[in-house]
């Protein structure tokens, strides 16, 4: 459908009419009446993905700023995009959990119900503003790590940079409610962790989402979904269950875009062995990687907190939780790998973790 050349005519006989170009009006438009009615959930990007919108290319070279579906122009600035593959970057989840984060969004200044946290004893302030002190690197390095990939994504695929913006505030908003209870009690931040281990040097989106999403984010939505194990107060409980609901997305998110390589490009299948294999071996070097193995400071914080004290008997029940705990991150992480369709990474997976590994189901 056209403008009519009788309607261009009048625009152009208006005063200054004749400076017009209105060329753009004269183009066919082939989606021009498509209609898009909300759903139960709203209007949401999965309901505007429809007709020649949801054609998502398998590779472009789309490295400007027009989204897909807009008529290109010959004078647009390129950018430094450097994925113009679909099997780079893309996740078909990412249009359900960029609706879902939007939706949940919580604020850790009034969605924690700060004055009624109470006073705990003081060696279980201490474990959890250590416990807190690590989670907020953590966070910080999470949020840091996404936020490398987004200008790399063509406009072709924008779901996937909402997506990565909306997980970039989630771990915002986690290093900010974490530092805030480190502080809230009158303790402060205490120990820092070991660093990003090696999350800061991935130079490809699956190796990020290799090493980030199915390992270290994974481990960390394990250790908040057991945070009742170890939360002293209704205050600690509700801010770990929050976190959980955050990093849920994120797991997702990485788990359904490593389903979507393997599918797509299993040639990668031993080069994506070969990120688990360096961020597994990290993990069980023995450095203070502490939610995630249950070892240095933050491992002693977590025991003292599961085990309710420092004494010799509550030390001992809390290493025993404690290993329930890396226990159940070392199943879940496999339970990922095989809904990726890497099952084979039991033959594979360090020793350290074998360890706590259940027997495969048949």
């Amino acid at each position: 459908m056209t403008t009519s050349p009788d309607i261009l005519e009048q625009l152009r006989r208006e005063p200054g009419g004749e400076d017009l170009d209105l060329s753009w009006l004269d183009q066919p438009l082939a989606e021009r009446g498509l209609r898009v009615a909300p759903g139960k959930r709203g209007l949401t990007l999965e309901d505007i993905a429809t007709s020649s919108y949801g054609d998502i290319p398998s590779s472009t070279d789309n490295n400007t700023g027009r989204l897909r579906g807009a008529a290109p122009r010959t004078d647009a600035q390129r950018s430094q995009m450097l994925w113009g593959s679909k099997s780079a970057s893309w996740s078909a989840s990412a249009m359900l959990l960029y609706e879902e984060a939007v939706q949940r969004q919580w604020s850790s200044a009034t969605d924690v119900p700060w004055a009624e946290m109470p006073e705990l004893p003081e060696e279980l302030e201490l474990a959890m503003s250590q416990l807190c002190t690590f989670l907020t690197q953590v966070e910080f390095i999470a949020g840091d790590v996404p936020g490398k990939y987004a200008p790399n994504i063509s406009g072709e695929f924008f779901e996937i940079g909402l997506f990565l913006a909306s997980q970039i505030m989630d771990e915002a908003r986690h290093l900010d409610v974490f530092r805030k209870r480190a502080l809230a009690n009158g303790i402060g931040l205490l120990q820092a962790g070991p660093g990003a281990i090696g999350l800061l040097t991935a130079q490809d989106f699956t190796e990020m989402a290799s090493t980030l999403h199915l390992v270290g984010e994974g481990f960390v939505q394990s250790l908040f979904r057991m945070g009742e194990m170890f939360a002293q107060s209704e205050v600690d409980k509700r801010m770990f269950r929050l976190a959980a609901q955050d990093e849920s997305r994120h797991v997702a998110f990485g788990v359904m875009h490593m389903k979507y390589v393997v599918e797509t490009q299993p040639e990668r299948r031993e080069e994506i062995h070969t990120y688990l294999d360096r961020m597994e071996g990290q993990l069980g070097a023995g450095s203070a990687q502490a939610g995630l193995t249950g070892g240095g400071q933050t491992g002693e914080a977590l025991a003292i907190l599961l085990g309710g004290g420092t004494s010799e008997t509550q030390l001992r029940e809390g290493y025993m939780k404690l290993l329930a705990i890396r226990k159940r991150q070392v199943n879940e992480y496999m339970h990922r790998l095989e809904v990726v369709g890497l099952g084979d990474r039991r033959q594979k997976i360090a020793p350290m973790m074998l360890a706590l590994l259940d027997p495969a189901r048949n």
